[in-house]
């Protein structure tokens, strides 16, 4: 859509102003200088959004510097209003009366976004920078229903000339699937879980600021529709890394989300989350002339998820047992994957630390250590129940430890990675940045003691565990990284 005609001497004037013509959407035009942009407002009336008067854009282009600037430090630079000199030719800033608003930010350089699949050394830093904008998100009261959400986009599915049986179909499963999490949806709210959040999470929308994935241009123009669970905002991403980028950046982004947080609970509305998302995406396709048929599709296998199963990588420390897990993950279960359970992130978490900071010796007395697998076991038990696949990832040097777990799923299987221990020393020594805090001197205590019965699948960790794994697992071969 066209800049209208009442903001054409604005758009002339930011124009001159960066001595180009301004990337536009139907709802705003940004206006792309050396070192700064200028985004504008269209004064359009879509119903869903109302952009007609200036007030109304005074209003929302404040709102948006202050929802996004704490997040985004350095990006938004202010609200700023055109005004006329006292020779009646436009200006930025000023005094008297306000011609036009404007949202002035630092111009970031094409290479600060995504356009391709993130460097998987971003997937950690995202996942810790939408958790960090999530806790900072204001708590809001309501019961979590979703009923209008899914209703209203079954319409603006159909309007936009999605075919309508598949569409019916869709809302007609996920209405179902919203009935039967209403009761959980309104505890998830009044636990605090609702809360204002970005409302417009997916790719286009985070950028790399000074190095950081840094989420921005957070929807400001419609409160109820920001007003969500956490685990729904989160939903937008994931399901924007499964179609735009890979099932298994996906799978680290949620799986790092869950560690820091613990919140598996949210794992019982993903699959409903996700088709939302993507029914979402695949009428917006549409209606700029894409062809919205695959998300439509994608939006209905994602309310049909394969069964939940559980699935153990033991050994002693340095035999790659989380390198095989976020391996398998992606492949197992309900999407975006299995959720890995790392004992030693659960051991961070629970000292209130991230999972690359070293513990001291204490941290490992045998009590706290049995907190941790009482966690790990009531997580998995958790993540089950909501139907979704776990990997449990710990050295498991105990037997009870290992009974315990199997006892959670009659299907359960077990993996238990081998190696030399001198090739366990060396990776050891060579780790940087993880989140165990293993040292050789640990690897010779576990391997002096007496393991007891292995009943575990065995697997020689020096001779590719993984096409070994997947066998064992009925999983497809997956291609090496």
């Amino acid at each position: 859509m066209a800049i209208p005609a009442i903001q054409a001497e604005a758009a002339a004037f930011l124009g001159g102003l960066v001595g180009a013509a301004p990337v536009e959407t139907h709802i705003s035009a940004v206006f792309l200088g050396e070192r700064e942009a200028f985004k504008l407002k269209k004064a359009v009336d879509f119903g869903f959004l109302d952009f007609s008067t200036l007030a109304e854009r005074e209003r929302l282009t404040k709102f948006e510097h202050a929802l996004n600037a704490p997040h985004a430090p350095g990006l938004y630079l202010g609200a700023v209003p055109l005004t006329r000199g006292p020779d009646g030719a436009l200006r930025l800033g000023g005094e008297g009366p306000a011609v036009e608003w404007v949202l002035r930010m630092k111009r970031l350089p094409p290479e600060a976004f995504f356009t391709g699949p993130l460097p998987p050394e971003l997937l950690d830093p995202l996942a810790d920078a939408v958790m960090a904008l999530h806790e900072a998100a204001p708590r809001r009261a309501g019961d979590g229903r979703m009923v209008g959400v899914i209703t209203g986009n079954r319409e603006a599915a159909l309007s936009a000339g999605l075919p309508a049986a598949p569409v019916r179909a869709w809302a007609e499963a996920a209405l179902a699937a919203e009935a039967r999490l209403a009761p959980w949806l309104a505890e998830r709210a009044a636990a605090g879980f609702l809360r204002r959040c970005h409302g417009d999470l997916h790719l286009g929308n985070i950028c790399l600021l000074e190095g950081r994935p840094t989420p921005f241009d957070a929807l400001e123009f419609d409160e109820a529709l920001a007003t969500i669970d956490v685990g729904y905002d989160l939903a937008f991403l994931l399901m924007d890394l499964d179609r735009r980028d890979s099932r298994a950046a996906a799978n680290r982004v949620l799986n790092r989300y869950i560690a820091r947080t613990g919140d598996v609970a949210l794992l019982r509305a993903m699959p409903l989350w996700l088709s939302l998302r993507a029914l979402i995406r695949a009428h917006v396709a549409a209606r700029s002339g894409q062809d919205g048929g695959p998300l439509l599709a994608a939006a209905g296998a994602y309310l049909a998820p394969a069964p939940a199963r559980l699935v153990a990588v033991g050994g002693l420390q340095g035999t790659g047992k989380s390198h095989l897990a976020r391996r398998l993950a992606p492949d197992l279960g309900a999407a975006p994957g299995a959720l890995i359970l790392r004992s030693d992130e659960i051991r961070k978490r629970q000292a209130g630390v991230a999972p690359e900071t070293r513990l001291p010796p204490e941290a490992y007395r045998p009590e706290t250590s049995a907190a941790v697998f009482a966690t790990l076991n009531a997580m998995a038990a958790e993540a089950l129940a909501a139907g979704h696949a776990v990997i449990a990832d710990a050295v498991f040097q105990r037997a009870p430890e290992r009974d315990a777990l199997a006892a959670l799923d009659p299907g359960f299987t077990g993996l238990w990675l081998e190696a030399p221990l001198d090739i366990l020393r060396a990776r050891i020594a060579a780790r940087r940045g993880d989140a165990s805090d293993a040292t050789p001197e640990v690897l010779a205590a576990t391997a002096a003691r007496d393991l007891g019965a292995i009943t575990w699948n065995r697997l020689d960790a020096t001779a590719a565990p993984e096409d070994m794994a997947r066998k064992i697992l009925d999983l497809p071969p997956r291609p090496s990284p």
